[in-house]
């Protein structure tokens, strides 16, 4: 439906003869009056259904953002951060559609922590240790590709 503030903008700018045409305009469709017929509703759908029913943030978050990625009609590809906000946004801006998911939107945002001993970088000249059979580690900043994209 049209809003009706939009309807009594066009009325007071139409010709009174054209008044028909105002008071036809709540049979016209919406674009996407429902936040489900969007890449962010859906994302957001998904991200609360899986919280509230139980799931943790990385397995909801998972779900969530690849739903988005691929239905998004954009040329580039959400990132996870703007994935975060449109999923934000559609909650905050829906709330009856989302309830009680206001409380999970926190998780988007958090970094997980550093613990110290991977924030500390190796001492100049040495070199980390090869233990086991496995391959021999390069020294890293800390940060992880799931610190850095938040999933």
């Amino acid at each position: 439906m049209a809003h009706p503030a939009i309807r009594r903008a066009l009325a007071a700018l139409l010709p009174a003869g054209l008044g028909a045409v105002a008071a036809a305009l709540p049979l016209l469709p919406a674009a996407a009056d429902t936040p489900a017929d969007t890449p962010a509703g859906k994302g957001a759908q998904v991200y609360c259904f899986m919280r509230g029913a139980g799931n943790n943030h990385e397995v909801s978050w998972t779900a969530a953002y690849s739903l988005i990625k691929r239905q998004s009609a954009s040329l580039f590809k959400t990132s996870p951060e703007h994935a975060a906000v449109m999923i934000t946004e559609a909650v905050v801006q829906n709330p009856g559609t989302f309830p009680d998911c206001g409380r999970y939107l926190g998780s988007l945002f958090e970094r997980a922590a550093t613990p110290p001993e991977a924030a500390a970088s190796p001492a100049a000249g040495s070199t980390p240790s090869a233990q086991g059979s496995g391959p021999t580690r390069i020294p890293t900043s800390g940060v992880t590709r799931n610190d850095r994209y938040n999933y």
